[in-house]
């Protein structure tokens, strides 16, 4: 089952339980999935990658938006960014850990040959594919420069 069928199936369930919270995340999901597939290029579908690569996007948008109504005490707005982040979240796959990416990481750095910062950019290359939908950008490269500095 694809992720727009699920999407719609939850859709209709969330209708019948009047679960606005739900709902207003599958929209989301829903929008950008309709979004992408009419993309130049998509002829109409969208493929897993493009899924979980749009499901982050979605993520880190809201979470964006959380800090900044957190900063201006917007609590009511808030709640509502946690809940769809909540229901987004759950179309992912779950996130590893810092211990788990440095790790990754490590064997990464060891597999491409990096010897310092100048190498970031080969292990960063090899990291965000290996690590796609599975660790934030921000975190795997933070450990990057962590490690190869060190």
């Amino acid at each position: 089952m694809s992720l727009e069928e699920k999407v719609m199936s939850l859709m209709k369930d969330a209708m019948k339980s009047k679960d606005e919270a739900t709902l207003r995340g599958l929209r989301a999901i829903k929008a950008e999935i309709i979004k992408a597939k009419t993309d130049p290029g998509a002829n109409g579908a969208i493929n897993e990658d493009t899924e979980m690569k749009l499901l982050q996007k979605l993520v880190k948008s809201r979470k964006d938006s959380l800090t900044i109504y957190e900063q201006q005490n917007r609590a009511d707005l808030a709640a509502k960014e946690i809940e769809e982040i909540a229901v987004i979240e759950k179309f992912l796959p779950a996130q590893m850990s810092e211990e788990e990416v440095t790790a990754a990481v490590k064997a990464i750095i060891e597999q491409v040959g990096a010897a310092g910062p100048q190498d970031l950019g080969k292990v960063m290359g090899v990291a965000s594919k290996q690590l796609a939908g599975k660790a934030a950008g921000n975190v795997i490269s933070a450990v990057a420069k962590n490690l190869l500095t060190a």
